[in-house]
């Protein structure tokens, strides 16, 4: 999605999920659960779908689940991000996740999932920024993991 922020986007669902006479119960579903993802994307209305699936499934609610950026969550990752790349602070990587700035407060991601036969189905939309956001995290994230494996390794010496 070429949008900036999904709140509008969450307002309609909010709205069509009550018109059909479900309900929402503010959760996220996250790795631990097994899941089945909701794999339209050439759709942009996907979600009225979904919900409408649910619906036919007998779920009795959609679990629905958003995040917005807070300034200390960005600070955060900009900071790591100096750290990992000491001594070149400014590296791509630091300037790409300053330039997320623009973004803080606003909706990148909304989730909604309904169980079905022991598992649950997901319907996820995302910005562009909230991916790129994702990217710069799960990258610190494997910079910890090559750490941990070369600290392991000077163990085993």
């Amino acid at each position: 999605m070429l949008q900036e922020s999904l709140l509008s986007l969450k307002d309609d669902m909010v709205a069509f999920i009550a018109g059909h006479g479900l309900r929402r119960v503010p959760a996220y579903v996250g790795d631990e659960v097994a899941t089945v993802l909701w794999d339209d994307e050439a759709n942009p209305d996907s979600w009225k779908d979904f919900v409408e699936t649910a619906k036919a499934a007998g779920a009795p609610f959609l679990t629905m689940s958003e995040v917005v950026l807070k300034k200390e969550d960005l600070e955060f990752l900009i900071e790591e991000l100096r750290e990992t790349a000491f001594p070149d602070e400014d590296s791509a990587a630091v300037e790409e996740a300053q330039s997320l700035a623009p973004y803080v407060g606003r909706v990148g991601y909304i989730q909604l999932g309904f169980a079905n036969q022991g598992i649950v189905v997901l319907h996820e939309n995302t910005t562009e920024w909230y991916e790129r956001y994702r990217q710069l995290l799960d990258s610190l994230e494997d910079y910890g993991d090559i750490i941990l494996e070369d600290e392991d390794a000077d163990d085993e010496s």
